[in-house]
């Protein structure tokens, strides 16, 4: 079953945290490929320093923060595509979806990926769009529904004592608060300063 809109109605922390052990899923050429979340860190509005709306909110991604759940927030850093949700209570935010489980259509995304070591294609938030070919074309599409060719389903039970948390990861100013998540022990998860 495909989460609903609602299920982004929420703080990004909260949506951040459910997410985990999620299914998302790309559908490209008839091609079914899907992994599990392992890894997401929340994002929030203009009073966040590391927000994509901290110096301005006229932008287009900024504007995208403040704008409807469920949708995509895609940009690139560092010559990569990062995959975002717009999820938030009103006061603007995301989730950035930074490694998944691969599941489903594994042999398309080594192909996409270029690499064959399974632990490697995924674990990251530039590899799984690499992998799973997700660019700027998805931009504010919706993954409540199939239309885009991306969406979360319901995937697997995460239990509360296989949540971890830490600061993100590369953010230059963080919040005191930690808030990337991650699931204990899964060897997908990417690299980084992990503490309880």
């Amino acid at each position: 079953m495909i989460l609903p809109k609602e299920y982004y109605s929420r703080d990004p922390e909260e949506v951040a945290i459910k997410l985990l052990g999620k299914l998302l899923v790309r559908e490209l050429n008839g091609n079914r490929m899907s992994g599990y979340i392992v890894e997401t860190e929340a994002y929030h509005g203009a009073w966040d320093p590391a927000s994509k709306a901290y110096k301005s909110q006229r932008g287009d991604l900024a504007k995208t923060l403040y704008g409807e759940v469920g949708l995509t927030l895609i940009y690139g850093i560092h010559g990569k595509w990062l995959l975002n949700i717009v999820a938030h209570k009103g006061d603007g935010g995301a989730v950035l979806i930074r490694a998944i489980e691969p599941h489903e259509g594994i042999e398309y995304m080594m192909r996409n990926s270029g690499t064959t070591n399974p632990y490697k294609i995924t674990s990251g938030p530039g590899k799984l769009c690499k992998a799973l070919s997700i660019d700027k074309k998805l931009h504010k599409k919706p993954v409540y529904t199939k239309e885009g060719g991306l969406w979360i389903e319901e995937g697997r039970n995460v239990e509360e004592w296989e949540i971890m948390k830490s600061h993100r990861i590369g953010v230059k100013v963080d919040l005191e608060k930690p808030l990337r998540f991650y699931i204990k022990g899964n060897p997908h998860v990417s690299r980084g300063k992990k503490v309880k």
